[in-house]
């Protein structure tokens, strides 16, 4: 495979992996294996372009590429001028049940093409200078027209958008610093603040459904035509309180049919988690409306799941795909190496399948929870390496070592069981 890299992405996706984590930028160069979800994908951004609204759930054990897929979806997303937000659902930190702190969330890691997290405070210079120039000494008439609908719903967040105009325009930096972390969902804003627009309180779980409409208008009036929101681990509503879960359910049900009613045009929302949250008795079980919200079929042979469905299965790894992936990391390290064809002639396709059978049989034979070790030793123990010394030859220097405390509990746990039918792979 002919890998073609920008020296930046290369140096992004190669230190990712190196700390063991999934590259935020350059994802089509490492897709293996989601050729098949392509069309279904591409025609749903699509959909949401042209100022409709999905819903998807992407289901995937542990190691499955649940993150990676959906990163590699926003990609796609920030390449036809969608906007993108990764949200990490967790019961301190981000409680799905509290859709103000998601919100808040949302806006600390919106992102675009143009401007990395938080991409917040300059889509709203964006959306003033998108104003000013389609009419000029007619702001005022054009902003209640664009702000009708979510006036509506939510009047406070364009008060605080009128007052943001107005404080910007006025020189007034920290009032306007303070609006903006108002409209971001920020708490404790200074009351000053809130009375000079005219507003009260902080952001709370009901209002968060007009900040986010709130904020799709902003984004499509300033070039953004939606937003690709991933709500990520989801899985981890299944360890809390049996109340906290069933309010949590409830809002993600909620949340659904505001998509589905058409409250958000220009929203692509995704979900992700494992087999055990959408099947389980722990999860989306729980709560009857949400389980027939989400029900697909699943009992055929995975080559013929659909696509367009409302909830995928990813298919997870396999040692000839982990190969595959290994060789395609190994060819994007090679673009910028120093020697790159001492990594050609050491790093062989033959190394890379037994380091993949190696670290999978250390894994307990699981392949699913092999790849992000996997990935990170390639990189890290072995390409580095070779490109650093001139005799440094991974057959005869190198010797898989796998320590407890560079390992996940998923990971940990499957170390225990390791087989030993793939386990005594030599290197």
């Amino acid at each position: 495979m002919t890998v073609t890299v920008s020296p930046r992405r290369r140096r992004d996706i190669v230190d990712a992996l190196r700390r063991g984590t999934v590259p935020s930028n350059g994802l089509d160069v490492l897709a293996v294996g989601l050729r098949r979800f392509e069309g279904a994908v591409d025609a749903e951004l699509d959909t949401v372009v042209g100022g409709g609204a999905v819903f998807k759930a992407v289901r995937g054990d542990y190691g499955s590429g649940k993150t990676f897929f959906a990163r590699w979806v926003a990609e796609r997303a920030k390449q036809r001028g969608l906007a993108t937000a990764e949200v990490q659902i967790s019961e301190t930190e981000t409680p799905l049940h509290k859709l103000e702190t998601v919100y808040r969330r949302v806006a600390e890691s919106l992102q675009t093409a143009e401007f990395p997290p938080s991409a917040f405070r300059p889509v709203l210079d964006a959306w003033l200078y998108a104003l000013e120039s389609e009419a000029p000494g007619e702001v005022d008439s054009v902003l209640e027209r664009r702000l009708a609908s979510v006036s509506q719903t939510t009047p406070a967040f364009s008060a605080a958008l009128r007052a943001y105009r107005s404080a910007t325009g006025e020189g007034e930096t920290a009032k306007a610093e303070g609006l903006a972390a108002w409209l971001a969902g920020q708490p404790h804003v200074s009351s000053s603040v809130r009375r000079s627009a005219g507003v009260r309180g902080e952001l709370d779980h009901f209002g968060a459904f007009g900040f986010l409409q709130g904020l799709l208008t902003v984004l499509r009036d300033s070039g953004h035509p939606g937003l690709l929101l991933v709500l990520d681990e989801v899985e981890t509503l299944q360890r809390v309180r049996i109340d906290v879960r069933e309010k949590a359910l409830n809002a993600l049900r909620q949340l659904i049919d505001e998509v589905d009613g058409g409250r958000f045009p220009g929203l692509y929302l995704v979900i992700t988690g494992t087999p055990a949250f959408f099947e389980g008795a722990q999860g989306v079980q729980r709560l009857p409306p949400l389980a027939q919200r989400l029900a697909t079929d699943f009992t055929t042979d995975a080559r013929f799941d659909n696509p367009r469905a409302v909830q995928l299965r990813l298919p997870g790894f396999t040692l000839e795909t982990l190969g595959e992936l290994g060789r395609r990391v190994r060819d994007i390290f090679a673009v910028g190496a120093e020697s790159p064809d001492r990594i050609a002639t050491h790093v062989s396709d033959s190394y890379i399948d037994e380091l993949a059978a190696a670290v999978t049989g250390g894994l307990g034979g699981q392949v699913g929870v092999a790849p992000r070790v996997y990935l990170k030793k390639l990189v890290g123990d072995i390409l580095d390496r070779v490109d650093l010394y001139d005799d440094f030859d991974p057959h005869r220097d190198y010797k898989l070592t796998v320590s407890g405390s560079e390992l996940t509990d998923v990971e940990r746990n499957a170390r225990t069981q390791r087989a030993t039918s793939v386990d005594d792979v030599e290197l």
